[in-house]
C-alpha cells in the first residue's frame, strides 16, 4: 500500500480531504469520530498506520486516543510525555517531524518498532495556537515524505483538532454540567425557622463553571449556609468544586467556627491541588439565637433585608481566596439577623457585567431583595439582574428569610426517615419550645419523648427502600402537642432488652398514644407546660 509509483494529483487528494469532515460525520461521537477520520486519512495518504494523541493537559502527556494499523496502542493506555520521543518532540515543537528510519533513539513507544514500522510523519494538532494533539502516520516500508505529504497531513490534522475539539468540549461541558447539578442541592433542608429559594443557571458563552452552594445541618443543631466560585472553566472547574464542596463538608463536623473551616479547606486545596483558586463564603446560622456567624474568603459580600424596610450589604472582612498563599489569620464575624430579615448570597455572575459599573449592579441587588417570601425574592433578583439575556458566566443565588411567626404558630417538619434526620428535628423542636415559654424541664421532657418516638419510626417502619417521618407540634393552651406519622409497616423489635422507648414516652409526657393501621402509625404525645 506505500509502495508509490504514481502519486495522485494534489488537487485530487485535496479534493478527498475535504471530506475528513463533511456532514456525515456531525452525529458521531468522538472517539467513533477519530476512528472515521484515521480511516480516511490511511487512505487519502496511502499509509499503514495512523494515530490521535491527545494532550492531557494537567499531566502534560499525549494520550493515545484512537489508532488505526496500531490499536494496541489505545488498549495498552499508551502515554508519551511532551518532548519525549516522536509524538512528545511534535507536541513540544509545534511542527512536523519526519522519520527516515524508526528506532530506540528516535521513538520512545515500544509498539511502534515492534510493528515494523519504517518511516512516519507527524504533525501537532492545534487550535488557537495551541497543541491539543498530535497526529502521526506510518508504513511497513521505507518511503521519503514530502513537502506536499506534510502539508496534506497538517491540513488534515487542522480540521482534526477543530472537529475533535468541538465534540470533546461538548463532551467536557455535558459532563462538567451533569457533575455540578448533582452537587448541587436537589431539594433544600426542612429546617424550622428558616425558609429557603434557590437558583442556579449555567453560562452559556464561557461554559460550566465551578460555582455551588450548599446547605445542610451541623451536629450542633445549627445551620451551614456555603455559596462558592471555582476559578477556571469546564469540566477540571467542576471536579475542583466537587471536591472542595466534600471537603468542606467534612471540616464542618469538627468546629463552629466559620474561619477554622475556611483555613482547613485553604490548606487541603494548596496542599494537594496547587495551582487551583475558589473564592467562599462559608456562614453558620444558630437560630435558636437568631445569630449568623460568617467568613468570606474572597466572595461577595451577601445582602441583608430588614424588616425596618432597610437593605445593606454585610459589612464583612473579606480575607484571601482560596489556593492563595498569605500569611494572615482568617477571620470571623458575629451578625444578628432580626426575625423576619432575608439574606441573599450569590456569585459574581450574578452582579458582573463588562459594560456596567459594579457598584451601580450591587445598587441594583440592593433594590432586588426585599423582605418577602425566598423564592419570590429569587424570581425578584432574576429578572432584575439577568432578564432576557443569557449570562455569559455561571449564576448561584441563594435566598434564606427567618421568618418572624408568634410563639403559637404551629411546627410542621418532614425528615426522611435516617438517622442523620434526628438532629435537625431535635433542633427545629427545641427552638420552638424556647418560643412559647417552656422551661428546661419540658424542653427535655418532649426532646426524649420525640427522639425515642422518631427513632422507633426510623428503625422499625421502613425496610431498605426507606420513607419519611412527619412531626407537627402545637400549643394547646397551657399543652404541648405532637404528632409523629410515618407510613410504613412496622416490624417488631429484634433482639434483648428492646421495647424500652414505650417505657420512657410515658414517664416524660402526661399523654401517650399509639394508633397503627394499614396506612401507617401515629405516635400521640402531650406535655403539660405548667407542670
Amino acid at each position: 500500500m506505500s509502495d508509490l509509483t504514481e502519486p495522485r494529483d494534489a488537487t485530487d487528494r485535496l479534493r478527498e480531504i475535504q471530506s475528513v469532515t463533511d456532514a456525515a460525520l456531525a452525529h458521531l461521537d468522538v472517539e467513533a469520530l477519530l476512528l472515521e477520520l484515521l480511516d480516511r486519512v490511511r487512505d487519502i495518504l496511502e499509509v499503514d498506520t495512523a494515530a490521535v494523541l491527545l494532550l492531557d493537559p494537567q499531566s502534560n502527556f499525549l494520550v493515545a486516543t484512537a489508532a488505526r494499523g496500531i490499536e494496541e496502542e489505545v488498549v495498552q493506555g499508551v502515554r508519551i510525555p511532551v518532548g519525549r520521543g516522536f509524538a512528545g518532540r511534535i507536541a513540544a515543537e509545534k511542527q512536523a517531524v519526519i522519520l527516515d528510519h524508526v528506532d530506540h533513539t528516535t521513538v520512545m513507544n515500544p509498539i511502534l518498532r515492534a510493528r515494523g514500522i519504517k518511516s512516519m510523519l507527524g504533525v501537532p494538532l492545534l487550535s488557537a495556537g495551541d497543541v491539543v494533539g498530535v497526529l502521526h502516520v506510518g508504513t511497513l516500508q521505507p518511503r521519503e515524505f514530502t513537502d506536499a505529504d506534510v502539508q496534506l497531513l497538517q491540513l488534515v490534522a487542522d480540521r482534526v483538532a477543530l472537529a475533535t475539539q468541538s465534540r470533546l468540549s461538548e463532551t467536557d461541558r455535558s459532563a462538567a454540567l451533569a457533575l455540578q447539578r448533582s452537587l448541587l442541592p436537589g431539594k433544600l433542608p426542612l429546617i424550622s425557622g428558616i425558609e429557603f429559594g434557590a437558583r442556579y443557571v449555567p453560562g452559556e458563552a464561557e461554559g460550566v463553571g465551578g460555582d455551588w452552594y450548599d446547605v445542610f445541618a451541623m451536629t450542633s443543631g445549627s445551620l451551614c449556609v456555603v455559596m462558592g466560585d471555582v476559578v477556571g472553566r469546564g469540566l477540571r472547574a467542576a471536579v475542583v468544586m466537587g471536591r472542595l464542596r466534600s471537603t468542606l463538608r467534612a471540616y464542618a463536623l469538627t468546629t463552629d467556627d466559620p474561619a477554622a473551616i475556611l483555613a482547613l479547606v485553604d490548606r487541603k486545596l494548596q496542599h494537594f491541588e496547587p495551582g487551583e483558586m475558589a473564592t467562599a463564603l462559608l456562614a453558620i446560622l444558630d437560630v435558636n439565637q437568631d445569630l449568623l456567624r460568617i467568613s468570606s474568603a474572597g466572595h461577595p459580600a451577601p445582602v441583608l433585608a430588614r424588616p425596618d424596610g432597610t437593605t445593606s450589604v454585610l459589612d464583612l472582612p473579606v480575607d484571601p481566596p482560596l489556593g492563595v498563599r498569605h500569611g494572615r489569620a482568617r477571620r470571623t464575624t458575629d451578625i444578628k439577623l432580626p426575625r423576619g430579615s432575608v439574606l441573599c448570597l450569590y456569585t459574581d455572575g450574578l452582579v458582573e457585567r463588562r459594560t456596567i459599573p459594579l457598584d451601580d449592579r450591587i445598587a441594583q441587588l440592593q433594590s432586588a431583595v426585599v423582605v418577602d417570601d425566598p423564592d419570590t425574592v429569587c424570581a425578584s433578583v432574576m429578572r432584575s439582574l439577568v432578564g432576557a439575556d443569557a449570562p455569559a458566566d455561571d449564576i448561584a443565588l441563594l435566598v434564606l428569610r427567618i421568618p418572624d411567626d408568634g410563639p403559637g404558630v404551629p411546627l410542621d417538619l418532614t425528615f426522611p426517615a435516617v438517622p442523620a434526620s434526628l438532629a435537625q428535628i431535635r433542633a427545629a423542636l427545641r427552638q420552638w419550645l424556647r418560643r412559647v415559654g417552656a422551661d428546661d424541664t419540658a424542653v427535655h421532657d418532649v426532646l426524649v419523648a420525640v427522639g425515642e418516638a422518631t427513632s422507633n419510626a426510623i428503625e422499625h417502619a421502613y425496610g431498605p427502600a426507606g420513607g419519611t417521618i412527619a412531626v407537627r407540634v402545637e400549643l394547646d393552651s397551657a399543652d404541648v402537642l405532637v404528632r409523629i406519622a410515618d407510613n410504613g409497616q412496622w416490624r417488631e423489635p429484634r433482639g434483648h432488652g428492646r421495647g424500652r422507648g414505650t417505657h420512657i414516652m410515658q414517664l416524660t409526657t402526661d399523654e401517650f398514644r399509639v394508633e397503627r393501621g394499614a396506612t401507617g402509625t401515629n405516635v400521640s404525645l402531650r406535655r403539660r407546660l405548667d407542670r
